[in-house]
């Protein structure tokens, strides 16, 4: 059981947080309400879009293990960050990364888009805009291949606060390469630089198979990591304030 006396206040907030949205999906659900839909992020041209989906996307969670282990890995990895970088700054670098991995995720489904080239017609485009969010948001999609992967491109959602926790990952192993974790499956220990490498490794391989069963946002994952890269190269110039 966590003894919340013991985590810093950010990683204490987040946690509380994300819980009670997860709680309230939950309720609502039973009401005939898909919170998921309004807070979760949506491709820019999407009817179901809106700019504050950028923020609260992250704060969505598709289930209990979903949410279970980000929350974990916030819990474990982000309170040793939050020790070492202080609450404000550990914020910022929470919410940057989480923020950066929606952006990411839009821009990878827009260049997807684009790279279909001449076979996205005006009239495909005009019914996944007019109909397309309508079929999704009633838990479907089109039978046919190529219109159902444009409209999950254009009216999926997307969930979670993966790409944060992943920007977390990459700070860990970054901070702290030589820390030995505990792997899960296989039981084995290993360094956290290479942790991070391997993670890393492994979504840009999933991202560019494009398995459209998987409903994993790979990309996003490789956003946080990349905003996160780019958020630490900027700090480093300040290495009073760095560690």
């Amino acid at each position: 059981m966590l003894d919340l006396k013991n985590i810093p206040p950010v990683v204490k907030n987040l946690l509380i947080i994300n819980g009670l949205f997860y709680l309230a999906t939950i309720l609502l659900e039973g009401q005939g309400i898909d919170l998921s839909n309004y807070l979760g992020l949506h491709y820019w041209e999407s009817p179901g879009f809106r700019p504050h989906q950028l923020v609260t996307y992250m704060f969505m969670h598709g289930g209990f293990t979903h949410i279970l282990f980000n929350m974990f890995a916030v819990y474990m990895f982000g309170k040793v960050l939050e020790g070492v970088w202080g609450a404000k700054r550990f914020l910022i670098y929470y919410m940057i990364t989480g923020v950066g991995a929606g952006l990411i995720q839009i821009i990878v489904a827009y260049i997807r888009i684009q790279g279909m080239g001449d076979a996205v017609t005006p009239e495909i485009m005009d019914l996944v805009l007019t109909k397309g969010y309508e079929v999704s948001f009633d838990g479907g999609n089109y039978r046919d291949p190529f219109l159902g992967t444009i409209n999950g491109l254009i009216n999926g959602v997307t969930v979670g606060a993966s790409g944060a926790v992943f920007g977390i990952l990459l700070a860990f192993g970054m901070l702290f390469p030589n820390t030995e974790l505990m792997l899960l499956f296989p039981p084995i220990p290993i360094k956290a630089k290479w942790f991070v490498l391997g993670y890393g490794a492994i979504e840009l391989y999933s991202g560019f198979a494009n398995n459209p069963n998987d409903n994993v946002a790979h990309f996003a994952h490789l956003g946080g990591m990349l905003f996160g890269f780019i958020l630490i190269q900027m700090w480093k110039k300040d290495r009073g304030n760095f560690y």
